[in-house]
């Protein structure tokens, strides 16, 4: 019926149906055409001859992230021999002002010297266009000026909810064939006197016992605008070059102290980039990875007894934010020279959905990445005592391909009820044995290993 209606009205008005759909004919070869257009301008735009040249062009929003590709990753051993040159360039806005009136112009810049290697006529014939100090910066930046940038202490934000919760750490972790142990180098929110409290916690494990040492203080701005040399009591870090070279002087409950002196060893390319996460209200949390994986040395002297780190593996993360009614779950295990790790953060309900926030797993081989997931389910397995007994990793993404099981051996339970971390919750810390299959880039990956793991138990 419906059809007999729709044939019997156009041929009513046999002009008007046959105007009526030539122009419907045009419009939509016109929209065709412009669509085909436009992407051939958009191609073209995006070509690497009109923006300097090159083969590969690599887009970055940050200048942290940027400098770790032309100074780290585009350094590694695999890289260096295909990278002909790499250039640097950033597209902006500028405003004209005259007359009292503003107009916009685009505007791009570049790094003259690699711009002129790779061919590009705007600047091949203006020797007055040189490199500057900051360009130098972009390109030449040393691997250990790049750790120190990314490992840096960050201002406190301006947000009075959240600001009693405030809080940064440097973490370390590391085993040898005597001892685990397990570091933090913490920073809180500000105290009556206007300086920020500041404490330092080791735990060492070692004959299936865990022992645990502290000593809190207050840090000033003028001290930690330093970071990540810091210096906490009698503790402290340093950042020499490559090396991270950590002094330890704390105590236990029973005034039984804990000294020594230990290095970590970073290398350029086996690291996280900055990742940092923000909610409403001005909530933020952030996290680093400044050493996935490194070579670990030193000793401790506990009472008459004194402890080996010589020849052992370490890691070092940084935390920093707003953790009031914020929880996570973390992982990480390392075999010969191929690092993992995964975590997932868990922010309060009023800065936003935790059903929203991704968890996160990445691969880290001898040269840097080789593959990362935001498809990622964790779930954690309970014994009778409501106690994590294992807990297992499933990722998946275009360049990588993972299952994760994590078996608990040992667990520390912290109980949160002061300070920035304060949420009335057990915070626990685990050492257990990962077993991992699957794949990462072009790399097949199958082994068991000793890692360490974080969560939560409670509200």
């Amino acid at each position: 019926m419906i059809g007999r209606l729709a044939f019997r009205s156009l041929t009513a008005h046999p002009v008007r149906s046959a105007v009526l759909a030539a122009g419907f004919g045009v419009g939509v070869a016109v929209m065709a055409i412009l669509l085909g257009v436009a992407g051939i301008v958009l191609e073209q735009a995006q070509s690497p001859a009109l923006v300097g040249g090159g083969d590969v062009n690599i887009r970055l929003s940050l200048a942290v992230p940027a400098r770790l590709v032309l100074a780290g990753t585009l350094q590694s051993d695999a890289l260096r021999p295909r990278v002909r040159a790499a250039a640097a360039s950033h597209t902006t806005d500028l405003f004209l002002l005259r007359d009292g009136r503003a107009t916009r112009v685009a505007a791009r810049g570049g790094i003259p010297s690699v711009e002129r290697e790779l061919g590009d006529p705007e600047t091949a014939g203006m020797e007055g266009w040189r490199d500057t100090p900051g360009d130098a910066a972009w390109t030449r930046e040393s691997p250990d000026k790049v750790l120190r940038q990314i490992d840096r202490f960050h201002g406190v934000p301006d947000v009075p909810e959240w600001a009693d919760s405030w809080a940064e750490w440097l973490y370390f972790n590391g085993r040898s064939n005597e001892a685990r142990f397990y570091l933090t180098f913490l920073v809180g929110p500000r105290t009556k006197s206007g300086n920020r409290a500041a404490g330092v916690r080791l735990q060492i494990e070692r004959n299936g016992r865990m022992e645990s040492y502290s000593a809190s203080t207050e840090a000033t701005d003028a001290g930690l605008s330093k970071a990540p040399d810091l210096i906490i009591g009698k503790s402290s870090v340093r950042l020499d070059g490559m090396i991270y070279r950590i002094h330890l002087d704390v105590a236990d409950a029973a005034g039984r102290r804990a000294i020594g002196d230990l290095t970590l060893e970073a290398s350029a390319g086996r690291l996280v980039p900055p990742i940092e996460i923000t909610g409403a209200r001005g909530w933020r949390t952030g996290y680093v990875v400044p050493v996935m994986a490194g070579t670990l040395d030193g000793a401790l002297t506990v009472g008459d007894d004194r402890i080996s780190l010589a020849g052992g593996s370490g890691y070092h993360d940084h935390n920093w934010g707003f953790w009031k009614g914020v929880s996570w779950q973390w992982g990480q295990a390392q075999q010969g020279d191929l690092s993992i790790i995964y975590g997932r953060v868990f922010p309060p309900p009023e800065a936003a959905d935790a059903e929203r926030i991704p968890g996160f797993v990445g691969a880290l081989g001898p040269d840097g990445p080789l593959g990362y997931s935001t498809d990622v389910r964790i779930a954690e397995t309970n014994d009778d005592r409501g106690q994590p007994r294992a807990i297992t990793v499933r990722a998946r993404g275009p360049a990588l391909t993972l299952d994760l099981r994590f078996d608990v051996a040992s667990s520390v339970t912290t109980r949160m009820t002061q300070g920035p971390l304060g949420n009335g919750v057990d915070f626990l810390q685990m050492r257990g044995q990962y077993t991992v299959s699957g794949s990462a880039g072009e790399r097949q990956i199958a082994f068991t290993a000793p890692g360490a793991a974080e969560t939560f138990r409670g509200n």
